[in-house]
């Protein structure tokens, strides 16, 4: 081992000690425990069998069984937890073969899977992460093989069939999978292989939810809409800024409006029948914008804030948070994509990844089935970043405002004769009562910079303090 690699896993094992004496190790209770993760009667929604929300609070790990040892493994999932992550989704094989922090392939003979007595493989290390996030009360989204390999032809249908019974198998008795076919790449490439991934895990585990991770400014309705394996919808609204469209795409929203990750809700919900949607891709936190320039701007944490809301204003069951850093975890001393320069862990303090947990407590605190975008309630829009986002339920409303403009709401959207007014500072989750007005059309201004959230609830309720 280096000196420099001892440096590192000391500073690992500080910041692991330190996350143990300030948090604790394990969840006090368990989603799970609520019962297996189904679809809301009203087909918009993600919740628990005894009719408890989840709403997804997602982490982008793509690459966690190769690149993280156990202590590494112990101290992501701990921030995790304490961040108020609920999934982390994971590639289970970046490559074909793939091989992890120990050394160990993925494959052995083929896609056979032996068992390898006595020896801590590639897969039961994958055990150790699964176990771990059980611990810690987070799910782990199985992203089974990165659309690339199946793009280069290494996995064919037969060998998805194969490789599909051996991860239901080893895994469907665990509380915390959600299924993830595809990874970042179309639907219409090699679709037999997609299915019969799908497919072979479905027939022997029919209690986990399963989704499909698209290509950049796709939705995955564009291609699985009535397949009968799929219970969610995922879209990557990409990493891209105004005007950095690829030219010659038949993208399902229009050129343009790259940043506009609420419009693929819409695009997803035209293609029937109706489920839940998420987007699970967006701008990550650090990463060059439109990814390839490191000389370009970054997106920063109020961007990711931006896309979180928009998205789940929109009608989104959740949102998936990324960091440039963490989603390769990247350390000093290794080759690094998309110009990353933070060590991974050193990212686990970054603003963007801490203040995810903000939107998911304010949702949370209102009745959930019952939400419902509405863009009625805002009188006279504006467009790109001066568009207010509006969702409400009968008696509460919420508008996000990324830019602190004057607004112009109609609050008579929600009942009460009355309405208690706040404003929450997106960044903190700080919030500051306004008072109370009768129900009309209300003219607002933050008086604070930055971006935030307008909400009115009924004045006979008190969801907030």
């Amino acid at each position: 081992m280096t000196k420099t690699n001892r440096m590192l896993n000391k500073k690992i094992l500080l910041l692991l000690l330190a996350v143990l004496v300030c948090g604790g190790i394990g969840a006090a209770s368990r989603p799970w425990d609520h019962g297996a993760l189904t679809v809301s009667a009203n087909g918009r929604f993600l919740m628990h069998q005894d009719g408890t929300p989840f709403f997804v609070q997602g982490e982008t790990a793509w690459l966690m069984p190769e690149k993280l040892r156990r202590e590494e493994v112990d101290l992501y999932l701990q921030r995790c937890e304490q961040a108020g992550y609920n999934m982390v989704q994971v590639q289970v094989l970046n490559g074909v073969p793939s091989v992890n922090a120990y050394g160990q392939l993925s494959h052995v003979d083929g896609w056979n899977f032996p068992a390898q007595k006595g020896i801590y493989g590639y897969w039961e290390h994958l055990d150790y992460i699964v176990d771990q996030a059980s611990r810690h009360g987070i799910y782990v989204g199985m992203v089974c093989i990165w659309g690339s390999q199946v793009k280069a032809g290494k996995m064919n249908e037969q060998e998805a069939r194969q490789y599909g019974t051996f991860l239901a198998r080893r895994y469907g008795a665990c509380k915390n999978i959600i299924w993830i076919i595809g990874g970042d790449i179309e639907g219409s490439i090699h679709p037999e292989v997609w299915t019969a991934l799908a497919t072979a895990i479905k027939d022997l585990d029919r209690s986990h939810l399963m989704t499909y991770h698209p290509r950049g400014r796709y939705t995955s309705a564009r291609w699985w809409a009535d397949a009968p394996w799929i219970d969610f919808h995922c879209f990557q609204s990409g990493h891209r800024r105004y005007g950095q469209a690829t030219p010659g795409k038949d993208y399902p929203i229009p050129v343009g409006s790259e940043e506009d990750n609420w419009m693929y809700v819409d695009s997803t919900w035209i293609r029937q029948p109706l489920k839940p949607v998420i987007d699970d891709e967006p701008s990550y936190e650090d990463i060059p914008q439109g990814l390839h320039d490191g000389t370009q701007p970054r997106w920063q944490a109020c961007d990711v804030r931006r896309y979180a809301y928009w998205s789940v204003f929109a009608g989104s069951c959740g949102h998936t948070y990324g960091h440039n850093s963490i989603m390769q975890f990247h350390r000093p001393g290794e080759a690094a994509a998309y110009s990353a320069g933070m060590p991974w862990y050193e990212a686990l303090n970054a603003p963007g990844f801490n203040q995810m947990h903000i939107l998911k407590d304010l949702i949370l605190r209102f009745p959930y089935f019952e939400r419902v975008p509405d863009q009625d309630i805002v009188i006279g829009n504006g467009t790109r970043y001066d568009r207010l986002a509006a969702t409400r339920g009968d008696d509460y409303l919420l508008v996000y405002n990324y830019t602190g403009r004057e607004m112009r709401l109609d609050l008579t959207r929600i009942s009460g004769q009355r309405k208690r007014l706040w404003w929450m500072d997106a960044a903190t989750g700080r919030l500051t009562c306004i008072g109370e007005c009768p129900s009309k059309v209300y003219t607002f201004r933050p008086i604070v910079s930055g971006d935030g959230v307008f909400i009115a609830v009924d004045a006979s309720k008190a969801y907030l303090p």
